[in-house]
């Protein structure tokens, strides 16, 4: 059966304004990213004009603040509770969290050149590799989409989960350049049956006024 999620990452942060380091570390959504998390809950309630299903069978959210903060609005418009998923998480970056990225390339420079080049095993001397992040994320992804199948469900998460999501749908490698966007609070529909993941929608903003891609490639 065909299940169609629809995937969201966090609204904007202060950190992300910042160009810092979140990860695992748990920031909560800057202002900006209160009001984008609002103009999603506008943007999905149900509405023909908005596009979106008439019904959600859930709403699934990392437990970091800044998602379940993001999904909130949301669900409440729904009508349904946000069901907290650790595995939704960003990826742990270790040495590198609460950094900005232009400190960790002048306090790391070898590890920064790891980070850039990709490399999947790496793993920030005490953080989560690539590799390791990756799977975790598509198995959560993977079993979600189970439990639902043939249902629409929402999703909120993180920029990194996002990317390995694009990725493993259209089959780029994990060391590959970023070619795509990841922006704040932007709407993302993937589809799954039978194990095959296909991208219908990316990166839609329409309903935003202001989104913030600060993923570094």
């Amino acid at each position: 059966m065909m299940t169609i999620l629809w995937m969201i990452r966090h609204g904007e942060t202060a950190w992300n304004a910042e160009g810092r380091v979140q990860g695992q570390t748990d920031v909560a959504l800057s202002e900006v990213g209160a009001a984008q998390a609002e103009a999603i809950a506008r943007a999905l309630a149900p509405s023909p004009a908005a596009g979106a299903p008439e019904s959600f069978a859930a709403v699934y959210s990392s437990d970091l603040r800044r998602a379940s903060e993001t999904a909130s609005p949301c669900a409440r418009a729904l009508g349904l509770a946000v069901r907290l998923e650790p595995r939704l998480r960003e990826r742990h970056y270790g040495l590198f969290e609460t950094l900005t990225y232009a400190e960790a390339k002048v306090l790391y420079p070898e590890d920064y050149a790891r980070f850039k080049a990709k490399e999947p095993d790496y793993d920030f001397r005490s953080g989560e590799s690539l590799r390791a992040f990756h799977e975790r994320a598509l198995q959560c992804i993977a079993e979600i989409a189970a439990r639902h199948a043939g249902s629409p469900v929402l999703v909120f998460t993180h920029g990194g989960v996002l990317d390995s999501v694009y990725r493993h749908a259209t089959g780029r490698e994990l060391s590959a350049r970023r070619d795509f966007p990841v922006p704040n609070a932007a709407l993302n529909l993937i589809e799954i049956t039978a194990g095959e993941w296909r991208v219908l929608e990316w990166a839609d903003c329409a309903h935003l006024q202001v989104a913030l891609d600060d993923l570094p490639d």
